[in-house]
């Protein structure tokens, strides 16, 4: 079944990758700014017999939300460095298999970084899980915990319809209104 955006909503898919589970969440924004929660959850990619079949599997995921939801726009958490590489290359890895994903679909892509994403949520880049979490529920009239992996993912798509709000305010490009939001001009 297909559940498309009511006219006049944009559409914004968000995504925190993972090489163990990736979240997703979906959001609507509304003309006036106002965020409406269509869908979140994690995406557990453990059960693939190896590696390469749990990219795969997040293909197919990906794949099969994006046909079903038909999202206009999408927002990915940028990879942050690890002390473990083997960790970092195979979050790496997911994160490029979930952009392939979204490209191959014709959907423009947006990258956040997670201080990025924590202040645009909470105010604060070195906020912790637990307060993205809370602060997600309240943004969009969400009842009991939040999965972590699919808060931060709403938390992206979040951060994303801020960013897109005040570009489309400035008349500038989506980085261009981050920049300026964070005063750094860039």
């Amino acid at each position: 079944m297909i559940e498309r955006a009511e006219p006049g909503m944009t559409r914004v898919l968000g995504i925190d990758p993972g090489s163990q589970r990736t979240g997703v969440g979906i959001i609507d924004v509304c003309a006036d700014g106002k965020l409406v929660h269509v869908h979140h959850q994690p995406l557990v990619l453990l059960d693939a017999e190896s590696f390469p079949l749990r990219l795969r599997k997040l293909l197919d995921e990906l794949w099969g939300l994006i046909a079903r939801f038909v999202p206009d726009e999408v927002a990915i958490e940028q990879v942050f460095l690890s002390n473990n590489a083997m960790s970092a290359l195979k979050l790496g890895q997911a994160r490029g298999a979930a952009i392939a994903a979204c490209v191959a679909r014709d959907l423009p892509v947006s990258e956040y970084a997670a201080k990025e994403i924590k202040l645009g949520i909470v105010g604060s880049g070195g906020a912790d899980k637990k307060q993205v979490q809370h602060m997600v529920g309240v943004m969009l009239g969400l009842q009991g915990k939040l999965q972590s992996d699919a808060a931060d993912a709403l938390a992206v798509a979040i951060t994303h319809a801020h960013v897109r709000a005040s570009a489309d305010r400035l008349g500038v490009a989506t980085r261009a209104a981050w920049g300026r939001k964070r005063g750094s001009g860039r």
